[in-house]
């Protein structure tokens, strides 16, 4: 099953988004180092808690703010599949474009980002731990 399985928030100030989440929901984020970006793992419960849900990240956004009466502009969920190259053919021929083209996180993934055909951003993700750049 390919299962939404991570979530980010991406931030024009990461240290006052940062602030906003854990003083509303009391989120804790912790500072990855071997990151090829600034980027924070967003944890909503912690690691033994029997809630369900799923944890996230925090980035710099790489791109300009939408306006704020865009419509929904909002957290981008990332899904887990099999294999990374099926999916992204099916994705490409169901009408689906390349946002941000895969890469490795280095010693545990493939990660891209895609539009849907209505332009909904979303991300898919290959758990490898022989991932490299």
């Amino acid at each position: 099953m390919n299962r939404v399985v991570h979530f980010e928030v991406q931030a024009d100030d990461c240290e006052r988004a940062i602030k906003f989440y854990k003083e509303i929901f009391g989120w804790e984020f912790i500072k990855w180092d071997g990151s090829p970006t600034p980027y924070w793992m967003l944890m909503t419960a912690p690691k033994d808690s029997k809630e369900p849900g799923i944890n996230g990240g925090l980035l710099p956004r790489p791109a300009k703010s939408p306006a704020k009466e865009c419509g929904a502009n909002s957290f981008v969920c990332t899904v887990q599949v099999e294999n990374y190259d099926e999916m992204e053919k099916k994705i490409l021929e169901m009408g689906g474009v390349i946002m941000m083209p895969k890469f490795a996180i280095p010693g545990m993934a493939w990660q891209g980002y895609y539009l849907d055909t209505e332009g909904n951003g979303f991300g898919i993700h290959q758990a490898d731990v022989d991932a490299k750049m």
